[in-house]
């Protein structure tokens, strides 16, 4: 092969690798994060509470600004979504709280006070679910088990009229098709069968 065949070559190579847009040590990338791989990374956030939060305590606290927490080893139900979104990118705090700022029509004033409040907008369920919805983040509801993916948010009225919140893991019911949750109903994080225990209100998807 003559020297000048062989450079012909190489600059025709360079030239698609140039005009797909890869430089030539780009050839071989390694692959991005997958979005399968985000929900295994918030599951295992989640998951990571349980034996850690071991009380369930509503008290008022006034936290930090932006990344605030009660202790580690108590907290509501809302908490343990917070700490496990923060463990992948999203504080919750935050976009409420920027939200809240952007619609305040959107979100409901029960609670007495009428401008955000950073130590405890997030940490209320209903608020929660305006943000999930306002975000593009809500997916059906359903009875079906392989409905629920690991990482997804589930809201339950339960029978007293409050709303609760846990989330999905990639663990099964033993002998179901049925995922446990991570959730704090009063006695710290647990992970537990009772996905279909209460009436299902939403469901969430932070990683769609």
């Amino acid at each position: 092969m003559s020297r000048s065949l062989s450079m012909s070559r190489a600059t025709l190579l360079a030239f698609f690798v140039g005009a797909a847009g890869i430089l030539p040590a780009q050839v071989n990338p390694s692959p991005p994060e997958t979005v399968v791989a985000k929900r295994a990374a918030l599951t295992e956030a989640a998951l990571a509470e349980v034996g850690v939060t071991t009380m369930y305590d509503p008290s008022y606290v006034k936290l930090a600004y932006p990344g605030g927490d009660v202790p580690m080893d108590r907290g509501v139900c809302t908490d343990g979504i917070i700490r496990a979104l923060r463990q992948v990118g999203a504080d919750l705090q935050v976009l409420v709280q920027e939200d809240e700022k952007k619609a305040p029509a959107a979100y409901p004033h029960d609670w007495g006070h009428v401008p955000p409040d950073p130590n405890i907008d997030h940490r209320r369920v209903p608020n929660l679910m305006v943000l999930f919805k306002r975000e593009g983040r809500q997916v059906p509801a359903s009875k079906a088990g392989t409905d629920y993916l690991p990482g997804d948010i589930v809201v339950w009225r339960l029978p007293s009229g409050l709303l609760h919140v846990g989330l999905v893991t990639g663990r099964l019911a033993p002998g179901t098709n049925r995922p446990l949750m991570v959730h704090n109903i009063g006695q710290g994080a647990q992970c537990e069968d009772v996905l279909f225990a209460f009436t299902l209100v939403g469901h969430y998807r932070w990683f769609l």
